[in-house]
């Protein structure tokens, strides 16, 4: 389990005293939550239920439910592989494939190194140039592996850390 600071935890709090008295609060307040932390940490769970007055599993299974929520801290790269028809005729399921294996992530997984972030899509809006991938919040066209590993190693060498040379 992540932590979670005092700060966060008052700002969770925060969202769910704004939102609590509406119909149908717990989605919005997911979404606020998730809007402002990258994810919904686990210790907010009890804390909607008191202010909802819902069971933790009733949270549990809402957050379970609708993949775009997520529990866990996000990579500093959010990746996404539409797997929509118009993609998939055009080699998005070898692409999947290939990006789980260079990653050594599934859907849903954050890569070890916390660089990269693996989810599905059902449509970029890109359908003509696909396979399409979201990069954090820029879509790239006609992807095959070579490309995607092309994308991964610019993004990965972002991060590297210079190198000291031993004198």
């Amino acid at each position: 389990m992540s932590h979670v600071s005092d700060q966060d935890l008052d700002s969770i709090q925060g969202i769910i005293e704004q939102h609590k008295m509406r119909p149908g609060a717990l989605l919005p307040i997911l979404h606020k939550i998730q809007g402002c932390l990258g994810y919904i940490p686990l210790q907010a769970i009890p804390l909607m239920a008191i202010g909802l007055q819902q069971s933790r599993a009733e949270i549990r299974g809402v957050i379970s439910f609708y993949h775009h929520f997520r529990t866990t801290p996000p990579g500093r790269h959010q990746l996404q592989i539409c797997r929509a028809e118009a993609c998939q005729a055009r080699g998005a399921r070898e692409l999947e494939q290939h990006a789980q294996s260079k990653l050594g992530i599934s859907y849903h997984q954050t890569s070890a190194d916390q660089a990269f972030s693996l989810d599905a899509a059902y449509c970029l809006g890109n359908c003509a140039c696909g396979p399409t991938v979201r990069i954090d919040n820029d879509i790239v066209g006609r992807v095959d592996p070579a490309r995607f590993d092309q994308l991964i190693d610019q993004l990965a060498a972002l991060h590297a850390e210079p190198t000291q040379e031993l004198n």
